[in-house]
């Protein structure tokens, strides 16, 4: 039985097997961005702080290109898909931050809506064929890997590391704040 927080967000298991906990850190996560981006018209999507190129909406884009990225385009190896195979990645590294304000809210959220739900697809596939253990079909160039565990690890971080963003970025914009 899943228990939710105040904020809405599954909680993770505090006894589930590994990947139990594995899917069920990486779904809290998700949440906690579908939290710190509710409500938010264009101009507070857009908000950034200094002279970094992060807003909210970025960080919508960004991680809807992170589970394309690793589940889809790695993991499966699956051809590139739009909007991410127009870019030229070598010189604009950072399309996703800066392409983000030209989208509107609804577009930002669909298109992160639309990657995680493609993501679990993608991950509930890669763990009936395979389990954690699963090597995705674009294997590193230079080194053994990555596995279907490596790659949720790694999304549960980059999740987490962005996250500090969002919070930031929230708090600054309507001084909405939470953990």
């Amino acid at each position: 039985m899943t228990t939710w927080d105040d904020q809405g967000r599954p909680e993770p298991p505090g006894a589930g097997n590994e990947v139990e906990t594995l899917l069920g850190f990486l779904d809290f996560q998700r949440a906690t961005l579908a939290w710190k981006t509710t409500g938010l018209d264009a101009d507070g999507l857009r908000a950034r702080l200094v002279a970094s190129p992060i807003s909210l909406g970025g960080l919508l884009k960004h991680l809807a290109w992170v589970e394309y990225f690793w589940l889809s385009y790695t993991l499966h190896a699956h051809e590139e898909q739009p909007p991410w195979a127009a870019v030229n990645w070598s010189t604009d590294a950072d399309w996703t931050w800066e392409s983000a304000v030209d989208d509107s809210p609804e577009e930002l959220t669909a298109l992160w809506e639309h990657w995680v739900a493609r993501g679990r697809e993608l991950t509930a596939a890669a763990l009936a064929t395979g389990g954690l253990d699963q090597m995705s079909g674009r294997p590193w160039p230079d080194r053994e890997g990555p596995t279907l565990r490596w790659i949720l690890v790694h999304l549960i971080e980059e999740y987490a590391r962005h996250l500090g963003h969002a919070d930031l970025l929230r708090e600054a914009y309507d001084g909405v704040t939470g953990d």
